[in-house]
């Protein structure tokens, strides 16, 4: 995109940094290899480890994180399968054609993703996703001049800045897990509530304060009109359709010929096991109150939700169907980070990044440097939960020593993996599908998102009192 003698600096600012991106940035896949190699020569330079050990780290690191990767996965098919509900999607459209420029279709996009994200961020994705595309086929039929790389930002920024303080929080529901690491190591006591994490008043503060200011600037971010490329720049029209004419799945009665068919398709059989998930989901919650939610209750209420929302056990395993290609470059992909987490682990790497940088701490200061560490090893290990069993052994450590509360800790670690996602493309790859854009052509708005968050984040992390 050409700059303008009508935008502003910010406008320009951002215009620029997406022109380099858009001709420098790999493919995701290609990323993650060169982010292999990259830990693969700083285990043999820094650490001196052999090549040879750091290609057997490498080989047995490969499938450790199956069972996470499964979480992930279930996670992300859940949401999607909400979200791609004929009743989400009629909702969505309905959203899509409030706004009466591009500044408001920007702003509505990255608002909501960033809120359905802190409920269930596989939600978010596939909700953010969709409804940039959506917002993209709209406004194109509106008339609306609107930026459609920004737009697909927007859509990310629940992955970019509010999942990993939400309910489907990886690191603080793994802290709340029964016999997570942290508790066999001797790191922390027990298990830490959510209600020293993510219902803390500091984590809410961050959330809404984020949200209003990722917001913000969005709006000034978004091009004038004669700057704006639309979603047919990226995607051909004969592609375009409405959002439930393209992805909704038809919640009809289908023709019955055998018994089998009939139980299939019986809103009695998939309402009745329905009503049993969510229940004792309930009953979970109702004994244990919100420091239940972990990573397997969440999995485990959303598998249901969805089951209550297309009572059809067939309609709904046609939705899983659906989402499964959403999965597959995070299939792929894990494995290769794993890898990188091996590489990381077994060669000390991770510890002594992680030490040399919380060793310049203080209790003041803890949150901050604790963003920041997690921000980079994320570039290397874009899993929340993954990333946390690395480095978080290394900072609970640091916050015992300094005084800083565990729960305060995690959140800070867990802002900091959230906001360097805008510049690792790995998460962005069902958004990139349901899109239909490159990831060369919207994470140059992304990092520009990244870069402008930074001095909010690193004020609001320490200003905001736990």
């Amino acid at each position: 995109m050409s700059t303008g003698t009508s935008e502003t600096v910010i406008q320009r600012f951002g215009s620029r940094i997406a022109d380099g991106v858009e001709q420098w940035m790999p493919s995701p896949f290609l990323f993650a290899i060169i982010l292999t190699y990259v830990v693969f020569v700083a285990g043999v330079v820094v650490e001196g480890a052999s090549p040879v050990a750091m290609a057997q780290y490498w080989q047995d690191g490969f499938w450790v994180l199956l069972t996470f990767a499964m979480q992930m996965v279930l996670i992300l098919v859940t949401g999607y399968a909400l979200a791609y509900h004929p009743w989400v999607q009629g909702f969505i459209a309905w959203l899509t054609g409030l706004p009466n420029d591009g500044k408001q279709a920007v702003v509505l996009v990255g608002a909501i993703s960033m809120v359905v994200a802190w409920v269930h961020w596989g939600l978010g994705l596939i909700v953010g996703a969709v409804m940039a595309r959506e917002m993209g086929r709209q406004a194109k039929e509106r008339g609306l001049s609107v930026h459609y790389p920004l737009l697909c930002v927007a859509g990310y920024m629940g992955m970019g800045l509010t999942w990993h303080w939400g309910l489907a929080a990886s690191a603080p529901l793994l802290m709340n897990t029964p016999g997570n690491v942290f508790i066999e190591q001797g790191i922390v006591e027990g298990l830490i509530s959510t209600s020293q994490t993510i219902f803390h008043p500091y984590t809410l503060a961050l959330v809404v304060s984020s949200i209003v200011y990722a917001s913000v600037v969005l709006y000034l971010l978004a091009p004038p009109s004669e700057q704006s490329d639309s979603i047919t720049e990226y995607v051909p029209q004969s592609q375009l359709s409405s959002a439930s004419a393209d992805g909704g799945i038809d919640s009809g009665e289908p023709d019955a010929e055998t018994v089998g068919d009939r139980i299939d398709n019986s809103r009695i059989v998939g309402g009745v096991i329905a009503l049993t998930g969510v229940a004792l989901s309930v009953w979970t919650f109702a004994q244990q109150g919100l420091g239940a939610l972990n990573l397997n209750v969440v999995n485990f209420l959303f598998v249901f939700l969805g089951l209550a929302l297309f009572t059809r056990p067939a309609a709904y395993q046609e939705a899983f169907s659906d989402a499964i290609p959403a999965t597959s470059g995070i299939i792929l992909q894990f494995p290769f980070y794993a890898g990188i987490i091996g590489m990381m682990n077994a060669s000390g790497l991770s510890e002594t990044f992680a030490e040399a940088l919380v060793s310049l701490s203080t209790p003041a200061t803890f949150p901050v440097v604790a963003w920041v560490t997690a921000g980079v090893v994320n570039i290397f290990v874009p899993s929340g939960g993954g990333e946390w069993t690395v480095i978080g052994t290394t900072i609970l450590a640091a916050a015992n020593e300094l005084g800083v509360p565990a729960g305060q800790a995690t959140i800070a670690y867990a802002v900091g993996d959230a906001h360097t996602n805008l510049f690792q493309p790995f998460w962005a790859l069902p958004l990139l599908g349901i899109t239909g854009i490159r990831a060369r052509e919207m994470f140059g708005y992304a990092v520009t998102m990244l870069i402008l968050l930074i001095p909010f984040l690193a004020v609001a992390l320490t200003v905001i009192p736990y």
